[in-house]
């Protein structure tokens, strides 16, 4: 079998990278420090009208949804919305990616509905402050690099897939049949999404959002239309959250109880959070301080329970109402929390007259802009590798309904892909010599790329001219790990039992330490030579 091509070289000499003072690597990833006045102005007082009217219409939007999720997990609505108001409010002041919303979401909803089914809501309670307190040690463990192994491809089709589960999540108020749905909640969607698109030709001073919200709402009431309600999803708490710690017996019976359940809460959370973190990222063209966001995320998960509210994370729906609204800096995030208390203690009565169909436009319209609308042509122009990985974590998201699912099949894809990729970057050049024949292998070796290493070398007794003595010259290749180890030593005694003698010349320093501490053989007889620094 003749030998695979190579894209690229690895070099010979081995040396030693600079190193750079791990104070270096912290600082370089953290946004540098400014004084609290210019903080202030940068990332609150930068636009506030713009964030203010964002934050009121994220607000309105989470009332539907924080009530949805908190049913699904199996506790009173005023667990779902007392749990977004704290944490929008405290993630504000805490986060690490300005104008991004965090509330209570059905990720972490869904996790907890075993727990709250035999336990109780105060185990929740307990849970989702461990869940706060896991999410604080990733954080310093720094936990949040493990995104740079999250290809492109993963992301879009992590932002597809929550396209789709937006617009799905809509069907019910959409479907002829269901209670409350009929021609007046199909013309108000479809005069919804007209303002919401139309408007914005007229003044982009107010958000078209908002504007779509006031005018059905007056509408409905106006005119008693027969629509469906905010009212309806739920009953809406009348008074402030008061301060109380998990009602819980402090044992390591509750421990072994509530940490399966913290730990998936702390992982899901953080996962969608710093997706949805890069996806802000992109639609704003600014950076964000992963580190921080997933601190701040322990925090205010922890504030929330305390306050009676669940777990939450960041939620890209709102996020891109938000930023879609103008919303760019921690005053529409903090906004939003805020008004969204104003509306429970103050406008209860009034929230409730809010038309569902005025709410399922908004969500249409998030739907149609999360959705990523050239990856569709670009299945074609990309990659077949990129575009299957995209696919699956389309359907594994939008068929499981679980985002750490579809994320984990898309990174184990990819990186499936990039080690068969990687594992063709070797050939193996044989030369004839007066008293030997020479084996030059340049590329990288590793375990995808042992079988063709090993198929690549000998044995010599299969060509015409086979020499006694063999060298294998290795000094273009790098040995990862302890699979290419054993290819080597295997490709060694198979060349011994076929009769030659056979050197090894030109291990660099880390392959030849990898050899050292776990080659399996005994070498008597087997030269192994180091390249010069």
């Amino acid at each position: 079998m003749g030998p695979p091509s190579i894209s690229s070289q690895a070099r010979f000499s081995y040396e030693r990278a600079p190193t750079t003072p791990i104070s270096g690597i912290f600082a370089a990833m953290t946004t540098q420090t400014r004084s609290f006045a210019a903080t202030l102005r940068h990332d609150w007082l930068a636009q506030p009208r713009a964030d203010i009217l964002a934050g009121i219409v994220v607000a309105l939007a989470l009332i539907p949804e924080a009530i949805g999720f908190a049913l699904i997990a199996g506790v009173d609505p005023s667990v779902g919305l007392y749990a977004s108001v704290a944490i929008a409010m405290v993630i504000a002041l805490t986060g690490g990616r300005p104008g991004m919303i965090s509330a209570a979401t059905a990720a972490v909803a869904v996790v907890v509905i075993p727990l709250v089914r035999d336990y109780g809501p105060e185990y929740l309670f307990a849970a989702t402050i461990l869940m706060g307190i896991i999410q604080g040690i990733a954080a310093l463990l720094r936990l949040d690099l493990l995104m740079q192994f999250v290809s492109r491809s993963v992301i879009t089709g992590f932002v597809n897939a929550l396209a789709i589960l937006i617009f799905m999540a809509q069907i019910p108020q959409l479907m002829p049949g269901n209670e409350g749905v009929g021609p007046w909640t199909w013309a108000m969607v479809l005069g919804g999404l007209a303002i919401i698109y139309g408007f914005p030709r007229i003044t982009k001073v107010v958000p078209s959002p908002l504007v779509a919200i006031v005018l059905l709402t007056a509408a409905t009431i106006y005119w008693g239309l027969p629509v469906n309600n905010v009212a309806g999803e739920g009953e809406l708490p009348d008074g402030l959250p008061a301060f109380a710690l998990p009602n819980v017996p402090l044992t390591w019976e509750t421990f072994q109880i509530i940490l399966p359940y913290s730990l998936t809460m702390a992982a899901v959370g953080l996962l969608e959070s710093l997706l949805t973190a890069q996806i802000v990222d992109d639609m704003t063209h600014t950076e964000s301080n992963k580190q921080r966001e997933s601190a701040g995320q322990g925090i205010a998960n922890v504030v929330a329970a305390c306050f009676g509210g669940m777990g939450g994370c960041a939620m890209i729906g709102q996020s891109v109402i938000n930023v879609a609204s103008g919303g760019r800096g921690r005053l529409s995030t903090f906004t939003a929390g805020a008004f969204l208390l104003f509306l429970l203690t103050v406008l209860g009565s009034y929230v409730g007259q809010v038309p569902m169909p005025a709410l399922v436009a908004v969500m249409i319209m998030v739907s149609i802009g999360t959705f990523s609308w050239n990856s569709i042509p670009n299945l074609r122009r990309h990659p077949p590798s990129s575009s299957v990985v995209m696919v699956a974590t389309v359907v594994v998201v939008v068929w499981t309904h679980d985002l750490a699912m579809g994320v984990l099949i898309g990174v184990l894809l990819s990186g499936i892909f990039f080690a068969n990729k990687v594992r063709n970057l070797f050939t193996v050049e044989r030369t004839r010599r007066p008293h030997s024949a020479v084996y030059v292998v340049t590329g990288e070796i590793f375990f995808a790329s042992v079988d063709k290493f090993i198929d690549s070398l000998g044995p010599e007794s299969q060509y015409e001219d086979a020499a006694h003595n063999v060298v294998i010259d290795v000094s273009r290749a790098h040995f990862w790990d302890i699979s290419a180890i054993g290819a080597l030593e295997k490709v060694v005694d198979r060349m011994r039992r076929n009769g030659r003698h056979t050197r090894i010349v030109g291990l660099n320093a880390a392959s030849a330490d990898l050899f050292d501490k776990f080659a399996l053989e005994d070498r008597t007889g087997l030269e192994t030579g180091l390249a010069p620094h």
